[in-house]
């Protein structure tokens, strides 16, 4: 049995996503950390397989709602009061929550454009995807239609055979430094 030092990452591959979480489940029983686990798609049941804790990511997406609701209510408040006030229908616009009900549409939908636009890019920033980012991704065929398990150990050939028990397709070894 050949060891190598920590500095070392063995990859397995899978062509199915029961096979990967079955491999995370067989590994995780037997004592092994897994690093990550790169899949093309998100994978139900994998973040529980791998002992994930829960993001605080819907947190944010309700504070950028919350933020959005509040800007156009402001905007609303301040066209219909300053800007342009308007004699709509004979009914003089003296404060905004008279009027508040023609404007339930427009909150909403900027409610909706802020939450989805800021966790996009929270997204996008948080898993260092945006543009120009470094790649981390060892094997770009987990982008189509691959999965990846990567683990860092000195036993590689006990790892290898792990791997291929659980139904791993290739078993890669790479020093890193």
């Amino acid at each position: 049995m050949s060891t190598m030092n920590m500095n070392t990452k063995i990859y397995g591959l899978y062509g199915d996503d029961d096979e990967l979480l079955n491999a995370v489940h067989s590994l995780s029983k037997k004592g092994v950390k897994i690093n990550e686990v790169y899949t093309p798609f998100p994978v139900h049941g994998l973040d529980k397989a791998l002992g994930l804790k829960k993001t605080r990511i819907s947190d944010l997406a309700f504070i950028y709602g919350a933020y959005g609701l509040i800007l156009m209510a402001i905007t609303t408040w301040y066209m219909m009061n300053y800007d342009w006030p308007q004699d709509i229908g004979g009914k003089p616009s003296f404060s905004w929550a008279e009027n508040v009900t023609a404007f339930a549409v427009p909150m909403f939908e900027m409610t909706v454009f802020f939450a989805a636009h800021f966790m996009a890019i929270t997204y996008l920033l948080r898993s260092g995807l945006y543009p120009g980012a470094k790649t981390k991704n060892p094997d770009p065929r987990t982008t189509d239609d691959k999965f990846l398990i990567e683990i860092e150990s000195e036993d590689v050939d006990r790892l290898r055979d792990m791997f291929i028990e659980t139904g791993a397709e290739e078993v890669t070894v790479k020093k890193v430094q």
